[in-house]
């Protein structure tokens, strides 16, 4: 059978799309009220957590949603509520997907996103991410199968997590007790001041800038060496049950939500 010209650029078309539609994009761009910052995502290590969390990203779940809880030299979190205005339940949940099989390749290391999930639940990452502030490998590596890390933020990035971070945090709920506030002093708190759209952290949109499969060739993230070996029990750690209490926010979300 012979191709026509038609027929032929037709064809490459036809591949060319394929190609881009089967391509994961590699660098997104999160914009937020404090500065914008970039994550390089790791496609080729952490294949299932990426495409999750693209789908979310491509289709504006993120958008407007809000930074929910910041600890000092641990985590800031987000990713899964948006604002809603109501002092008595100041977020409301984004939609979430299926829970996503765990894939613990890389380390919790300074400077890492990583999925949040369940306590006590291997397979249970949906929407919800968190950014490690140190390195919190000695625990979250390990800990219920431990914590997917699937990017990383540039240098420069880290300095606006920094910033949120050094913001005073308050408590708005008892599901939502370390909520990190902007332009709130502590004689704002002091005074029980109301807190308003004004004072939250949000992620306006994130997009993605670069598709390149390849653009995390450069990078050299840690390994997870941790996770090979024998499970260590969680309550003999305390610092290791906490951390589990602070990622199961989706538990205490429904349990206040009754």
């Amino acid at each position: 059978m012979k191709f026509s010209q038609k027929h032929l650029v037709t064809a490459l078309l036809a591949t060319s799309l394929v190609c881009a539609s089967s391509a994961s994009a590699t660098v997104v761009l999160v914009k937020t009220s404090l500065g914008n910052f970039e994550v390089n995502l790791f496609d080729k290590t952490t294949p299932v957590t990426v495409n999750n969390f693209l789908t979310y990203v491509n289709d504006g779940s993120y958008n407007n949603t809000v930074f929910h809880r910041s600890l000092t030299n641990f985590v800031v979190q987000g990713g899964g509520y948006s604002y809603s205005g109501n002092n008595a339940n100041p977020f409301t949940a984004i939609a979430q997907r299926a829970a996503i099989n765990n894939e613990p390749k890389l380390s919790n290391v300074r400077g890492t996103i990583a999925m949040a999930k369940i306590s006590s639940n291997v397979n249970s990452a949906t929407n919800q991410w968190f950014i490690n502030l140190t390195d919190n490998s000695s625990n979250l590596d390990l800990q219920n199968g431990g914590f997917t890390v699937f990017g990383q933020i540039n240098a420069q990035g880290m300095e606006i997590i920094d910033n949120i971070v050094k913001l005073p945090t308050k408590s708005l709920s008892s599901a939502f007790p370390e909520v990190p506030l902007r332009n709130y002093t502590a004689a704002d708190s002091q005074a029980n001041k109301a807190v308003t759209a004004s004072n939250i952290v949000f992620i306006e949109n994130i997009s993605v800038i670069n598709n390149d499969v390849n653009s995390a060739s450069t990078l050299t993230p840690k390994a997870n060496t941790l996770i090979n070996q024998p499970p260590a029990s969680e309550s003999s750690g305390g610092s290791m049950g906490f951390a589990t209490l602070l990622l199961s926010l989706l538990v205490w979300r429904r349990r206040f939500s009754a």
